[in-house]
Order: C-alpha cells, then sequence, then structure tokens
C-alpha cells in the first residue's frame, strides 16, 4: 500500500469522508450526523484535518474538532492496523502544534465503542487514557437506539408552537439558545447556516419550539442516512426548562424522523446527564453501545 496525505479541500472530500465511514456504518458513533460536523468551523483551518489515500481511494481520515474537543477519525476496515497508529500520530502532533491558536485545546478525547478492543489499544498507544473510571470526574458516554416504536405524540405545550427552523433569517436567533442551552460559545453562524446547505439536510426534521412572541426556546435536529437517523444536537434555553420543551421537541423529531422513512433512529449522551438520559429512556431509547471516552493534555 503506497499512501499519499494531503489535508481536506471541501465538499467533494466530504463525500469521500462520509462514505468510508459508511462501508461499516455501525462501527462509528458519527454517521448520520457527519454533516453537522462537518459544517463546524474546525474545517474553516485545513490543517486541522488529514486525508490518506491509496491511489484514488480514501482509505482513512483524522479531523481535530475545536468546538467538541473531540479527534475525529475513520479507517478502511481493511486497511492495516499501523495506519491507524499513523492516523493518531498525526492526530497527536497537530494537536501539539495548534495549542496555542484558535483551532487549539489544552485537552483532547477520543470515543471508541467499549467492544472495539483494536481502536482502544491504538488509542492507549498514543498516550491518551480511558475516563470511565478516574473517580469522581469519571465520563463515559451512550450510543442508544430507537426501533421506531414511538410513544403517543404529546401537544405543544401552552405558549409555545413546535415547527421547523425558519431557514438562515431563524439561524441568529437559533444559535442564540444553542449557546444558552449549552452555556457555551462554540455554536457560530456561520456553522449553523452551512448545516442548512448541506446536501443531508432536511428542513422538515429541524425542529424548534417557539413562544408567541417567536423566541427559540427549545430546538431538536434530526439526520437522515436512509433508513437510519440520528438526533444531534438537542437542547433547551434555561430560562424555558421544565416545562415539558425537551419532550416535546424531541417526540415531533423522532415523529417526523420517521415520516421520512428512519426505522432506526439513534443518539449519543453522556453518563453525567441524567436529565437527557431519563427522557431518552422514557421515549424509548435503550443502550446499544457503552462509549469509553479517551483523554490526552497538551501544554504549548
Amino acid at each position: 500500500m503506497m499512501l499519499t496525505q494531503r489535508c481536506c479541500s471541501g465538499d467533494e472530500d466530504w463525500v469521500q469522508m462520509k462514505a468510508l465511514v459508511q462501508v461499516r456504518p455501525t462501527e462509528h458513533l458519527h454517521v448520520m450526523d457527519l454533516p453537522y460536523r462537518f459544517s463546524s468551523w474546525a474545517f474553516d483551518e485545513p490543517r486541522n484535518t488529514q486525508l490518506w489515500f491509496d491511489g484514488d481511494e480514501l482509505v482513512a481520515w483524522a479531523a481535530l474538532q475545536t468546538p467538541f474537543w473531540s479527534i475525529d477519525y475513520a479507517i478502511h476496515p481493511e486497511a492495516p492496523m499501523p495506519l491507524l497508529d499513523e492516523v493518531l500520530t498525526w492526530a497527536d502532533a497537530r494537536a501539539r502544534e495548534c495549542v496555542d491558536t484558535a483551532f487549539g485545546r489544552p485537552t483532547w478525547f477520543i470515543n471508541a465503542f467499549s467492544d472495539a478492543q483494536v481502536h482502544i489499544d491504538a488509542i492507549e498507544r498514543a498516550g491518551f487514557r480511558n475516563q470511565a473510571d478516574v473517580g469522581e470526574n469519571a465520563w463515559s458516554k451512550v450510543w442508544m437506539h430507537l426501533d421506531g416504536n414511538l410513544p403517543d405524540v404529546v401537544e405543544s405545550p401552552s405558549g409555545y408552537q413546535v415547527r421547523s427552523l425558519a431557514g438562515e433569517n431563524e439561524v441568529a436567533a437559533y444559535v442564540a439558545t444553542h449557546r444558552a442551552a449549552f452555556n457555551s460559545e462554540n455554536m457560530t453562524v456561520a456553522w449553523r447556516a452551512r448545516t442548512l446547505r448541506q446536501p443531508n439536510y432536511v428542513r422538515d426534521t429541524d425542529v424548534v419550539a417557539v413562544t408567541h412572541a417567536g423566541d427559540i426556546a427549545a430546538f431538536c435536529v434530526g439526520w437522515l442516512d436512509g433508513s437510519r437517523g440520528q438526533v444531534e444536537p438537542m437542547g433547551v434555553h434555561p430560562e424555558h426548562q421544565r416545562h415539558g420543551l425537551g419532550r416535546a421537541v424531541l417526540l415531533e423529531g423522532l415523529r417526523r424522523l420517521a415520516a421520512h422513512g428512519a426505522t432506526d433512529i439513534y443518539v449519543e449522551t453522556d453518563n453525567y446527564r441524567d436529565a437527557a438520559l431519563a427522557l431518552y429512556e422514557a421515549v424509548g431509547f435503550r443502550v446499544a453501545h457503552n462509549v469509553w471516552v479517551f483523554r490526552k493534555d497538551y501544554t504549548a
């Protein structure tokens, strides 16, 4: 195998990157929501990505996703395992290189399904450490599955309307609510606007709850890939919590995903988000995989 490397250069590369994940989609945490992740501002800096080609065939890729503090990657299942070590070596070097830039983080994380031992071994060889058992700050995730048996759809809570996002004219309002819901400035207008222009974007599955005054109070974005769907992200503005809005936008989003052909729907959540986990379980999601979170710290 004679490999060449280069940075990601945009839409055509994204198509190949997603196609590589789809070779064995059940082995990846991010499949349906890749258009959302590929739209992030981390891709504004080409050096945050690397692609490996065998001739014209993409066999591996990696991206430092600054907004998520996360390293995403994919490798062809038939590629020799030394390539995985090479991919992680590149990610480690890039994390060190950009630590003092706007794209750097003092800590980076990599996720892996708990039964993906070959990947876990490589991640640990690269110096990342499992956070599942580190005392009071232990952190892991769950990958949850809904098989299409939806509960009854609830009516919109009094004082709110559940509908689709009203296109780019409402993006800035969405961003303000997203930032408030997650107490983070990572979401940007440019990022959210790019998601609306992705080929896999379906406006009908981009759900918001708004007040009578038109303010966005909650959101649930659904992504489709054939018969599979994914919820990413979902949130409620702190000023509008405890009104049943999370359940309302989630159920409406699930109903719309099912109406567009999704028979299997997935969502990822953290083990410490008790309210989110309880909500997903209440509407029928069940844990399909445990997901380990691996951490490595970086300094200038």
